[in-house]
């Protein structure tokens, strides 16, 4: 990986450790990840990394799904369940594949870059 793709990603998986909205299991693949670059350990930690975000990403219709059923107006409250729905929509019909909170923008940003971490 190059010196500016390494700027970018170590940039992005920064903003996905300090997401709130981010899960234990990514801050600690992307803390792993970050310990590891430069070591015999990065082609690892950048797999382990990878694996973590693909299975972590929200997929829009997953959002939009989930803020619409009963156990998203549990997780989120009705009001902001119903908001957080018609907001995925909105972005949906823009062309968005993924959540837009910080840690999926994140994670989105770090697998445009997958190729050239792997």
């Amino acid at each position: 990986m190059n010196a500016d793709v390494k700027d970018y990603v170590v940039g992005k998986v920064n903003e996905l450790m300090n997401a709130s909205t981010c899960c234990k299991e990514a801050k600690d693949a992307a803390k792993n990840w970050l310990d590891a670059i430069g070591t015999d350990k990065e082609s690892e930690a950048s797999k382990n990394l990878i694996a973590e975000i693909e299975e972590d990403i929200m997929p829009i219709d997953g959002l939009i799904a989930f803020a619409g059923s009963e156990a998203g107006a549990q997780v989120f409250g009705e009001e902001t369940a119903k908001n957080v729905r018609s907001h995925a929509e909105e972005i949906k019909a823009s062309g968005a594949k993924y959540c837009d909170c910080a840690a999926c923008a994140a994670c989105e940003a770090i697998l445009e870059k997958k190729d050239e971490i792997l």
